[in-house]
């Protein structure tokens, strides 16, 4: 029998149109899979969605991004429901989500990380808390929204002269010079190492979803002590948070002084987006797995905690 899945898309945070498009994408795969697929664009409806549910899929892929698709509160819903869904589960997308409850869980299981601090935004403008440059951001958001480089010399307000709509704690930590490399897991295994190298500036929201803006090298071509590295600190991190499915963790290398630099973790996406330009269908083509089968498997891996 042909399984049902209803891949929900859209949302009403800020990655709504990356969401859009990886729901998209993902729903073209499953269809070309076998799978019955069902699309459905999530707004700040929630009898809407509950009925869309009615009666229940075999399986909900979440393809939402972002505050309340990804931070717990729809997997609470799902949960409630009893449909098994895609990606993480409550507890393990809620602390994913909170940058700074993620590090200190995975800096527990031994990971390093830049040692930040959670401010106001009223501490933040009155004075600088950390020696520049520094990175400020969201403290639950993706996508580096709202992510912004307080350099030296810096004469623009740190948060811009747009209102702020990204909550009031922000995460600020100490700049680290180097690279940018991510790995994506796949339930019990990392896959690869990817660098991505931004054509100008660092890899904000544009670069990662703006055709042109940013390069990725897979694999990563660095010492294959800090691919190793990298690759069990994203298992690491997936398994301290509690993650399941597929998850992607980013992190910054250092290799600005000796050989073979330092290693940090940034933060752990617990629904990596699958869009054209994503990380993890680019890792897993990389090693073998096409995009249908990568979402096909992560279809076959839903799970409901209840």
């Amino acid at each position: 029998m042909t399984k049902r899945v209803t891949v929900l898309m859209g949302g009403t945070s800020a990655e709504r149109e990356v969401s859009l498009d990886s729901g998209n994408a993902c729903a073209d795969a499953l269809k070309n899979a076998g799978y019955a697929v069902n699309l459905f664009e999530v707004t700040a409806d929630v009898d809407a969605l509950v009925k869309a549910l009615t009666p229940k899929p075999d399986v909900v892929f979440n393809a939402l991004h972002g505050r309340w698709g990804e931070d717990g509160c729809v997997q609470g819903l799902l949960e409630l429901i009893g449909v098994p869904y895609t990606h993480s589960g409550v507890l393990a997308s809620a602390l994913a989500m909170h940058k700074q409850r993620a590090k200190q869980v995975v800096g527990a299981a031994g990971v390093t990380s830049p040692k930040g601090l959670v401010v106001t935004r009223e501490q933040l403008l009155a004075k600088d808390p950390l020696p520049r440059p520094f990175v400020v951001k969201p403290v639950s958001e993706g996508s580096s929204v709202g992510v912004k480089m307080v350099r030296e010399g810096d004469n623009e307000p740190i948060l811009g002269t747009e209102p702020w709509s990204f909550g009031i704690d922000l995460l600020v930590e100490p700049y680290i010079p180097g690279r940018e490399l991510t790995v994506a897991v796949m339930g019990d295994r990392a896959l690869e190492v990817t660098e991505i190298v931004p054509r100008v500036g660092f890899y904000d929201y544009r670069a990662k979803y703006t055709e042109g803006h940013a390069d990725h090298v897979v694999p990563a071509d660095v010492p294959d002590s800090v691919r190793q590295t990298a690759m069990k600190a994203a298992l690491a991190a997936h398994n301290a948070l509690g993650c399941r499915g597929v998850s992607r963790s980013d992190f910054r290398y250092d290799d600005t002084e000796k050989s073979p630099g330092s290693l940090f973790y940034l933060e752990t996406n617990t629904q990596p987006g699958m869009t054209a330009l994503s990380l993890v269908p680019e890792q897993a083509a990389h090693i073998g797995i096409s995009f249908p089968n990568l979402c096909s498997w992560m279809v076959e891996h839903a799970a409901c905690d209840a």
